[in-house]
């Protein structure tokens, strides 16, 4: 391995506690920094070589980068603990219609078609959009773990089961040949340690003359156990 240590970048809501674990546990010699990044500047700090590997959202613009999905979240809408959409387990978007929804700049929802009415003062970020719930000016839709990220004990959220997931991605630069990123892209991916690629090794495979004595002996077993006498019970 040429790299001395490894750079990942990661989006809000995302977790790379364990990931980062298990790098620890396999590549004691090799540290792994973790560097947050904006949503928004993931997959350019990628290309500026600011970082080696990011945790990203998508849809964002992935030109010259690899890219492998990880997980898809949920999406679900937060609001007021005291709201009447709070009285359901789950909502469905027709629930959310007439409803002011906050659309922050920073917004990661790929909804082209999202409900509710949009609030016409859009926050800068979506931790600035979660302030704005609170104070009663709108709802808020986003992936789950963003609403866990930003919970308030005044706030509460519903999974909205006919919204589209939010995918979660693993990116680096296209080319960039790294064994440490094909380490890591080998742990998000659940690769066993020691293993090529993820894919066990196969059994070598057995010569000609290794079957035929495999056979002969096999064929000398079964003739030993049929000549072999039975017992005979006693008259």
């Amino acid at each position: 391995m040429t790299q001395s240590s490894l750079t990942l970048g990661y989006v809000p809501g995302a977790t790379p506690a364990k990931w980062a674990r298990i790098w620890a546990e396999r590549h004691r010699d090799v540290p792994l920094t973790l560097s947050a990044l904006a949503a928004a500047d993931a997959a350019a700090a990628v290309r500026a070589g600011t970082v080696d590997v990011a945790i990203l959202r998508l849809p964002t613009d992935t030109s010259g980068l690899a890219v492998i999905p990880v997980y898809e979240e949920t999406t679900v809408a937060v609001v007021p603990t005291d709201h009447l959409l709070s009285a359901a387990d789950e909502i469905t978007a027709s629930d959310l219609d007439g409803e002011p929804v906050l659309r922050p700049l920073d917004d990661v929802v790929a909804w082209a078609d999202a409900p509710g009415a949009s609030v016409d003062h859009r926050p800068e970020t979506t931790e600035d959009a979660i302030e704005l719930v609170a104070a009663g000016m709108g709802a808020l839709i986003v992936p789950q773990s963003l609403a866990r990220l930003y919970h308030r004990k005044d706030l509460t959220y519903r999974p909205i089961a006919d919204a589209p997931a939010c995918a979660v991605a693993l990116a680096f630069s296209q080319g960039v040949q790294s064994e440490l990123i094909e380490e890591f892209t080998g742990i998000v991916r659940g690769r066993k340690p020691g293993s090529s690629r993820g894919q066990a090794q196969a059994a070598p495979k057995r010569s000609a003359r290794e079957k035929t004595l495999a056979k002969q002996a096999a064929r000398a077993a079964a003739g030993k156990v049929a000549s072999k006498p039975g017992k005979r019970g006693r008259r």
